[in-house]
């Protein structure tokens, strides 16, 4: 803390590059992960589906912050593009989950790893081994930010 009790200069510069760094690095990973084939408001739904598959519209609109229209619309292109499908909740059968199909998850999976064999070739052919140490000792403190 400065002694105004605010951020030091240092907090400040640090909070504004971390988040211009992470902004850039998520649209170039936004761009080798095939988001074209299939539209970038997809990209995230695949992911959370692959981690929680049977989630509601509603469910999804509010975890991604989107209004509930928006994703009605992203799940309906998804389903006509074979990657979801809408299924009858067993415990109420008046609500709609939405789950991944197996080319869903095929494209899911696929996009995670074109977004991590990039990543780590970047890391390997651009930063030198102590540079990659001091990234994950990096990670480690943003981690911390994040978990207290």
């Amino acid at each position: 803390m400065s002694e105004e009790g605010g951020p030091s200069p240092s907090a400040v510069r640090a909070s504004q590059e971390v988040r211009a760094v992470i902004r850039r690095l998520r649209r170039r990973i936004r761009d080798v992960s095939g988001a074209d084939a299939f539209g970038f408001a997809q990209m995230p739904v695949l992911a959370r589906l692959t981690d929680d598959d049977g989630l509601t519209v509603s469910d999804l609109a509010a975890a991604e912050g989107m209004r509930h229209q928006s994703m009605a619309a992203t799940v309906s292109g998804m389903a006509e593009l074979g990657l979801v499908e809408r299924r009858r909740d067993p415990g109420d059968g008046r609500r709609l989950l939405i789950a991944l199909t197996p080319e869903g998850r095929r494209q899911a999976e696929a996009g995670r790893q074109a977004r991590g064999e990039w990543l780590a070739a970047q890391l390997q052919q651009k930063c030198t081994e102590e540079e990659r140490r001091t990234v994950i000792a990096a990670m480690a403190v943003l981690e911390r930010l994040i978990r207290e």
